[in-house]
């Protein structure tokens, strides 16, 4: 098969590591893909919004499947594009249509589906501009911690979880009337704050039959100890120790089976992957938000557990025989650390060459934000750079083999949390 993949993430290119292992996979193209990708695909200098030239593309090149990566794609409305334009009207396509993708796009539309289709999930009010006053009234009446969620795509930074009345207030207020997110946030989620243990369940699906993936904890916060600021993601660990058999059971029957079933019962094609963020709460399941695609840094600890043949998962998913396919999950644990720039999520300097190990031992380099400058050199070029996996029988082993390779890589004002995975240990050890 001629695959074209869309995307140029760390996310991206464990995509590519993972469809040329497979003997289904002819030619692979990534638009518009990273150096990373290059080193075992086709790069394309093609944008990922750039409609009408991937159109072009996959004429051009036979395309057999299309795999999309990143949400902003799919909640524009790609798949719904590529299969109203004359010789794709039938292309397979791994990702949701536009309205399957507005489970992302909009907060307030995901927590509606939940709620008609009885999906376990915090209570919550919308509030749109014109109505601060209402919002504020409503907070004043709410137990704290609160959350305030932009309504829109916010490049995972549009969550705010307020301790004190008076910062709800000023955020909500800075969301609305200020535009604080952009038009992300003309329209605010007020959500419950539930406790408990985080997770990620990560689903497969054709739109009716689903294959439930490993599962993955991932550290958003910037600093040890889950301090500081909120970021796209600074590690991740499968499987999850504490997501244990009776709990997944849980999630299957309360949350995925409710939401695959309302996907259906309201027409909604969805042929793609679901990612769930989920609050474990006192062994109970909570749904925090829909994402229509894989997690970043999750994507790079789940997928080297996959060991079926990963091409014939996406074919599946994209032509509906999803049911035939059999999953096989290695049992081994894989740990997920990303580097940074240093100063990331706030500002930070780029350009700095790097230095990267040409062998590694039980572990996977990922590559997220580099670049290479005029001479070839490979730079820094985005807040998350790099992320390395490390793979072995048992966490402390996998940890081990991931921090040996971080330890081997650097750049100037590169930062990494050195507590991935510590938690679970503990938790274990006791």
């Amino acid at each position: 098969m001629n695959i074209l993949l869309l995307g140029s993430g760390g996310r991206e290119h464990a995509f590519a590591w993972k469809i040329v292992q497979s003997p289904k996979c002819s030619q692979l193209f990534v638009a518009p893909g990273n150096p990373g990708t290059a080193e075992i695909a086709t790069n394309v200098s093609l944008g990922v919004t750039d409609f009408t030239g991937i159109y072009a593309f996959i004429q051009a090149q036979s395309i057999d499947l299309v795999v999309i990566g990143p949400e902003e794609p799919l909640v524009k409305g790609l798949v719904d594009y590529l299969h109203t334009q004359k010789g794709t009207e039938h292309l397979p396509i791994v990702g949701p249509s536009q309205l399957g993708a507005t489970l992302e796009g909009s907060k307030d539309f995901s927590k509606q589906f939940m709620l008609r289709n009885g999906v376990p999930t915090a209570a919550y009010a919308t509030f749109h501009a014109h109505q601060l006053e209402e919002g504020i009234a409503y907070l004043e009446q709410q137990s704290l911690p609160i959350v305030l969620k932009a309504d829109g795509l916010a490049a995972g930074k549009g969550v705010l979880i307020c301790e004190s009345l008076e910062d709800a207030k000023l955020s909500l207020k800075e969301m609305l009337v200020d535009a604080k997110f952009g038009d992300a946030s003309s329209k605010v989620v007020v959500e419950e704050f539930l406790t408990g243990i985080e997770l990620s369940v990560f689903v497969a699906t054709d739109g009716v039959s689903y294959k439930i993936l490993p599962e993955a904890k991932d550290y958003k916060r910037i600093g040890e100890g889950d301090t500081g600021l909120n970021t796209g993601g600074m590690g991740a660990v499968s499987p999850v120790p504490f997501a244990d058999a009776a709990f997944l059971q849980k999630v299957e029957e309360r949350i995925v089976k409710p939401t695959i079933a309302g996907l259906e019962k309201e027409g909604i094609p969805y042929k793609g992957f679901l990612f769930i963020g989920l609050m474990n709460t006192q062994g109970d399941p909570y749904v925090i938000e829909y994402n229509v695609r894989m997690g970043d840094p999750e994507t790079e600890a789940v997928l080297p557990r996959i060991e079926s043949d990963f091409v014939d998962l996406l074919v599946g998913i994209a032509g509906g025989t999803l049911a035939s396919y059999t999953l096989q999950i290695s049992p081994k644990t894989c740990t997920t650390v990303v580097m940074v720039s240093g100063g990331y999520p706030e500002s930070y300097a780029k350009g700095f060459p790097m230095t990267l190990p040409e062998k590694t031992r039980n572990s996977m380099v990922f590559h997220a934000g580099t670049a290479q400058n005029e001479s070839g050199v490979l730079t820094n070029q985005g807040g998350r750079v790099l992320a390395i996996t490390g793979m072995a029988s048992t966490l402390e082993a996998a940890l081990d083999a991931a921090y040996a390779t971080v330890s081997e890589i650097s750049w100037e004002k590169s930062n990494f949390r050195r507590d991935i995975g510590q938690d679970i240990l503990r938790l274990e050890n006791k």
